[in-house]
């Protein structure tokens, strides 16, 4: 490729537009990289887990709006050859270069969103259950549900119980040290007021006024906090009258624990499309069933 001239406004334009391409390009490189780089030095396993679980996302998504800047500049120069004036033609390409750039962004952040939530679970569960070496060097066990309870306060428990929080107790056998892990939990829980813990969940809505053609209905949501039992009340508007999916869906009750190592629960809605969930025992799955609400987000 010649270089411009730099004569006309045109060469100009050009120029500039092969410049930003090639600047945009390497600055989605070097967040790439940096990204990663950034990664691979965090030692600590739940460290790594909760920047990944973070930023990954958000880090890929800044990615591919740098790309998809790219790709637009790069299209301003289809045809740079012959244009000689801006006429309808340059307006024409202009056009094709906001779409063109714009459907490249739109069509990863969509990807992003629904599809590479499912990659990046297998991500973090990897860190999640690497095995851990403890403060003396030794290889440490995690604990199953049933072992870990003695070593949960009760606050964390009731976190547990509520399925807003998990957490992953590593034990050293030899030396008897204890590292306790916090995850998200499941179902969502807000953190109350009065013990600080993520406990707090709506136990009863009340509908005040019915929505109408007109107005807005107002919605009553009663929380009280399963741990220190505290309560509070909060307004919300009703724009439409919510729609039960699942109040006469059919319940599943399971028999047995035997040779099962992992439960995965998965949930389609035609509020919020499919949901996946894994238990270590049916137990869990099966108090996760009787704890879920389809009209909340989890």
């Amino acid at each position: 490729m010649e270089t411009p001239s730099l004569n006309t406004f045109l060469d100009y334009w050009h120029f500039s537009m092969i410049i930003g391409a090639v600047i945009m390009t390497i600055v989605a490189i070097i967040v790439y990289l940096a990204y990663h780089v950034r990664v691979s030095m965090i030692r600590e396993y739940k460290d790594r887990y909760d920047f990944i679980n973070t930023k990954e996302i958000a880090t890929y998504k800044g990615v591919f709006l740098c790309l998809g800047i790219a790709v637009m500049l790069a299209i301003n120069l289809y045809g740079m050859g012959k244009l000689r004036d801006i006429g309808v033609w340059f307006f024409v390409r202009l056009f094709m270069s906001m779409a063109g750039g714009t459907l490249v962004t739109y069509v990863a952040f969509l990807v992003l969103e629904y599809y590479y939530p499912t990659i990046l679970n297998k991500k973090l569960r990897k860190w999640r259950y690497t095995p851990r070496i403890g403060k003396s060097g030794n290889k440490l066990r995690l604990l199953g549900e049933e072992e870990e309870d003695v070593h949960l306060e009760e606050g964390m428990l009731a976190e547990e119980n509520v399925f807003s929080i998990d957490y992953d107790v590593w034990v050293d056998e030899r030396s008897g040290d204890v590292k306790i892990e916090k995850y998200p939990g499941h179902l969502q829980a807000m953190k109350c007021n009065s013990c600080g813990f993520y406990t707090m969940k709506v136990v009863r809505e009340e509908v005040v006024r019915e929505p109408s053609k007109d107005s807005p209905g107002e919605l009553i949501k009663h929380y009280q906090c399963y741990y220190c039992k505290s309560v509070r009340a909060t307004a919300f508007n009703i724009s439409t009258k919510a729609v039960d999916d699942y109040k006469h869906a059919k319940r599943y009750s399971f028999k047995s624990n035997k040779n099962i190592d992992m439960v995965r629960v998965e949930i389609h809605s035609s509020l919020g499309g499919k949901k996946f969930y894994e238990f270590q025992n049916i137990g869990q799955a099966q108090k996760f069933l009787d704890e879920y609400d389809s009209d909340k987000p989890a």
